[in-house]
């Protein structure tokens, strides 16, 4: 199977996967939707009807006969809009599918972003750059870290260094991040106040400094997401590195007496890369979905926040558009990664 094949296949599988999830999403919040729709247009048509005032003046002497052609108002509208139709009805899906595919979440019905917009979409992408900034330099700096000291700990099998890199990883990926950060804020936002408790900026958006107050934010959550993730991911290196450094290739590059960093570096770090590539693509993907604790205790603008926001006052259209978004990233992140596995191993390719 040729490379241009392969990503092709992989492209329409990943599709497929996006389609289905969003048909089990629209599935499990169908009934609420129909029921949050109708109440959005009833609000509407009867707020449009009273700021009518000579319509309201014309049936004063008659507030049945305004009441009656208020709901009559509500029944056509819900008409015209199609919601008289079960939302399990295929043209239903299909428009809310095609909406979604498209961002058209609607409004949120209770949250809105920073700048007043009740537009899901306008809320999603309010929050969406942050959580990447934050999950994506974390999710670099523990890739660094993690590699350099696994390919360290790999080389030195039983060294000091080993032993203390394994019993790292155990201790740091045996607590809870949210522990982890409740910790570091007491420590660093109370005792030592070097980093603020809270890391939403206190300064408004359209400030030309509050990109720099986010960063300065955003320290002390980065430092405990390294912390935690560093110490696991280097030992995840360390067994991948582990095997390759005892194949009979590697064996006879050392017989020839080429460089130990070289053969452990340019060799064996090249073909531990794929296994290394998924675990990286699961990592960035997994982090970003499992971010609702995170920024929940750091208070971190992001989508994991907005997230639980969401869910606590069950506005349905920002957890529909949400739950979208994070799928596509986590399809994106998969996809790239097979993109990358198929280039290192290209035995992946036939399959």
């Amino acid at each position: 199977m040729g490379f241009a094949k392969y990503l092709a296949k992989r492209a329409v599988t990943m599709f497929g996967v996006l389609m289905a999830t969003l048909l089990v999403t629209v599935a499990l919040v169908g009934a609420n939707m129909d029921a949050i729709l109708k109440q959005s247009v009833a609000i509407d048509v009867r707020t449009a009807i009273i700021n009518n005032k000579p319509l309201v003046e014309s049936f004063k002497n008659h507030p049945e006969e305004l009441e009656k052609y208020i709901q009559n108002q509500i029944k056509q509208e819900i008409i015209s809009l199609g919601i008289d139709q079960p939302w399990y009805t295929p043209s239903r899906l299909g428009l809310a599918m095609y909406k979604i595919l498209t961002l058209n979440f609607g409004h949120a019905k209770f949250l809105t972003s920073d700048t007043g917009s009740s537009d899901v979409k306008d809320i999603i992408l309010e929050k969406l750059p942050r959580t990447i900034l934050l999950f994506t330099t974390a999710t670099v700096i523990v890739s660094i870290l993690g590699i350099f000291l696994g390919a360290i700990a790999a080389s030195k099998v039983n060294s000091k260094i080993d032993k203390i890199t394994s019993a790292f990883a155990v201790i740091s990926s045996s607590f809870p991040v949210w522990w982890v950060g409740l910790l570091m804020i007491f420590a660093f936002a109370f005792i030592y106040p070097i980093f603020p408790a809270r890391a939403t900026p206190t300064i408004p958006v359209t400030d030309p400094g509050y990109f720099v107050s986010l960063l300065y934010h955003m320290t002390l959550p980065l430092i405990t997401i390294v912390l935690i993730g560093f110490g696991s991911w280097s030992y995840i290196v360390r067994n991948f590195l582990i095997g390759i450094l005892q194949e009979d290739f590697i064996t006879a590059k050392r017989a020839a007496g080429i460089d130990k960093r070289k053969i452990l570096y340019s060799h064996a770090l090249k073909n531990a890369a794929p296994p290394i590539i998924t675990v990286l693509a699961f990592g960035l993907s997994g982090s970003l979905g499992g971010s609702i604790i995170t920024e929940a205790v750091f208070d971190w603008p992001g989508m994991g926040r907005l997230y639980y926001e969401a869910i606590t006052v069950l506005d349905l259209p920002v957890i529909i558009g949400e739950t979208y978004v994070l799928t596509a990233f986590f399809l994106v992140s998969i996809f790239l990664a097979d993109i990358l596995y198929g280039y290192f191993d290209p035995r992946v390719r036939r399959q």
